[in-house]
């Protein structure tokens, strides 16, 4: 299992349960309760269609991207992974644009 201090570039993580339970953090996100309650918010919208869906691999990985960050959160093994990337400069989105990619 990779530890998620070791991911390239992160400048922070949040490990939560499927009821918004912080079980690890670190860096920006450490113990940042309010993006875990929007991740929360989010991950359900998303699944809102199925009530089983939560968890039922509905889709792989959600993606929001600002032009100096992003936030990448994947379920796996009934928790929700959560990190914060810092992106390079070459990056083509204006400081105000926002990007969210959902993959299934």
């Amino acid at each position: 299992m990779l530890s998620m201090e070791r991911i390239p570039d992160q400048i922070g993580y949040l490990v939560l349960t499927e009821d918004g339970a912080i079980l690890a953090s670190g860096g920006e996100l450490g113990n940042d309760e309010r993006i875990a309650n929007v991740i929360i918010g989010l991950v359900t919208l998303i699944s809102k269609d199925n009530s089983k869906a939560f968890f039922a691999e509905d889709f792989e990985k959600i993606s929001i991207t600002y032009s100096d960050h992003c936030y990448i959160i994947c379920l796996s093994n009934k928790k929700i992974n959560v990190v914060k990337k810092r992106l390079t400069s070459s990056s083509t989105l204006s400081p105000e644009s926002q990007l969210i990619e959902i993959s299934s």
